[in-house]
């Protein structure tokens, strides 16, 4: 996935705050044997990017001044209530350095599960993403979970994942839900009959 970029001169709020009405978004690339470089990318560009997963979990070939790089997005910032990326920060990575990342999980069959088809059960996804560690080149763009064989109390852990060549999970306890099922709670039983309302005539005074 291509990405074009500009070096920036302007710093600081004022520049920034200009480049954003000019249509373009203040970042910074960093890492690697190059020193931090302040860029800016084109703003429409960027946010639609922004909304595409595999951006987020890719490595990107970013084009700065025509120079080429792989880089990796690693945060950015929008504004409290407007749809405007403020900044946005690229790491650069090498080919023979490992890189630590979030990557997200596809959970699929889920439909076709055990725990749906055969009990009427629902499945619970604990986490969206796992952090892994792995060469630029060995980078999923997501990990896939297959529900199919999940029953109603039973919880697949990440130590049940078939995690790509590669690619090592680093969270550190082979034990954590990934996901689980269980039937549904049952529906609130129907309200007791009211106690039948009492007569009302007076019960007769006995004599003295």
């Amino acid at each position: 996935m291509k990405v074009v970029a500009f070096t920036r001169a302007e710093q600081g709020t004022g520049a920034s705050r200009r480049l954003r009405t000019a249509g373009m978004t203040p970042g910074i690339v960093y890492g690697g044997k190059g020193e931090p470089t302040p860029i800016k990318l084109d703003h429409n560009a960027l946010f639609h990017a922004l909304r595409r997963e595999a951006f987020h979990a890719s490595i990107l070939d970013m084009e700065i001044d025509g120079k080429t790089e792989k880089v990796l997005l690693r945060d950015y910032q929008m504004h409290a209530f407007k749809p405007i990326v403020m900044h946005v920060d690229f790491q650069r990575v090498s080919a023979d350095q490992p890189i630590h990342v979030k990557v997200p999980l596809h959970f699929v069959n889920e439909e076709n599960s055990v725990a749906v088809k055969s009990s009427g059960g629902t499945i619970h996804h604990a986490v969206s993403e796992l952090d892994i560690t792995c060469l630029p080149g060995d980078l999923p763009e997501y990990i896939e979970v297959d529900l199919a064989g999940l029953d109603v109390g039973h919880t697949i852990h990440l130590s049940d994942l078939s995690l790509p060549r590669g690619v090592t999970a680093t969270s550190g306890d082979p034990a954590m839900a990934i996901a689980s099922a269980s039937v549904p709670s049952a529906a609130p039983a129907e309200a007791a009959a009211p106690a039948p309302e009492a007569s009302s005539e007076e019960a007769p005074k006995k004599d003295e």
